[in-house]
């Protein structure tokens, strides 16, 4: 896809020629939806069965029968309006010159029909290979696809790491200084949430301290989010010292894909203790005793602490997130 031009078209506003822009009719076509790859190709059935998309939240551009570019969105099931545009393809080796020009006409008429009038855009994330900067094609790719969006009016937020824990891999272990307990209620969880974002350095949570309180912004996450996962409640530990005083938590659960860490994070007194260890070996030894076939987790490529502790847990770093927002 190398010499693609980047700089928004002349006419905008106008669709270029002999383009078909329309959502899929059903599951029926997602042999056609899936003539662009992408590593969430094998949800997509899943996902239209449990209601978690609509056809009428994937739209192709067509011409002719060739599929130039594609895009979707995701939300949890039942959910009126998405929540992630996560899906957004451009046709690797098509000649067409306004191929960018074509994946953004596709991009805001289908945002049009999709989201309601007014509303802030979903945020985008993209899948990409952890050495994505390194190779050209993959480079060139996501380049392509962020130029599209920035056009759009979206910027990029952030980059994170995908982080994968499997069986075969030493179960970490903890080093004794903790006692664990599951968590009481919401409201323990939601303070303890708060209390961990002073000093935070993940990307989604200063974001949301530009315009929220940190209880206001730990309520949001809980109800928006963990609220939401099925998996039991007595998974989720805080680690307290042995007269009983609190240093974090961790939330090991089940989205509906996989077995992942939710969220941990240790109490700004109770930083440089190394008891980001001990939590994650925790969470990790709740959800391994389960024979799940992997543990997901992720951290902002920035978070170097949090990264290095993953590592030392045994998680394998497979795969890069980049998140774009309009804001």
């Amino acid at each position: 896809m190398n010499g693609r031009k980047t700089e928004a078209p002349a006419a905008a506003g106008e669709p270029p020629p002999g383009l078909d822009v329309r959502p899929i009719t059903g599951a029926q076509e997602l042999d056609l939806f899936t003539r662009l790859p992408y590593v969430l190709d094998g949800e997509l059935a899943g996902d239209l069965a449990g209601g978690r998309r609509r056809p009428e939240w994937m739209w192709v551009a067509l011409r002719g029968d060739r599929l130039l570019a594609r895009v979707a969105w995701w939300s949890r099931a039942g959910a009126q309006v998405p929540a992630h545009l996560d899906v957004f393809d451009i046709a690797d080796g098509a000649t067409d010159p306004d191929l960018l020009d074509v994946a953004e006409h596709l991009l805001r008429s289908a945002r049009a029909a999709v989201l309601p009038a007014g509303a802030e855009p979903a945020e985008y994330s993209r899948f990409v290979p952890p050495t994505w900067q390194e190779d050209p094609a993959a480079r060139q790719a996501a380049e392509d696809r962020m130029a599209v969006l920035a056009r759009t009016g979206a910027r990029l937020l952030v980059e994170r790491l995908r982080l994968e824990w499997r069986p075969g891999a030493p179960v970490p272990a903890g080093s004794g200084r903790l006692a664990f307990r599951p968590v009481r209620d919401a409201d323990e969880i939601t303070s303890l949430m708060a209390e961990v974002l002073d000093g935070t350095l993940d990307a989604h949570s200063l974001a949301d301290l530009a315009t929220m309180t940190p209880r206001e912004a730990a309520a949001e996450h809980y109800e928006g989010e963990l609220a939401r996962y099925t998996s039991p409640r007595q998974w989720w530990q805080v680690a307290a010292l042995p007269g009983g005083e609190p240093v974090g938590f961790v939330l090991p659960a089940r989205n509906d894909y996989n077995a992942i860490i939710a969220y941990i994070g240790v109490l700004p007194a109770h930083r440089g203790h190394g008891y980001i260890d001990d939590l994650l070996a925790e969470g990790t030894r709740i959800l391994a005793a389960q024979d799940v076939p992997r543990i997901r987790a992720s951290t902002d490529v920035g978070n170097i602490p949090m990264a290095r502790a993953f590592a030392r847990a045994g998680y394998a770093d497979f795969e890069r997130t980049l998140t774009m927002v309009w804001s």
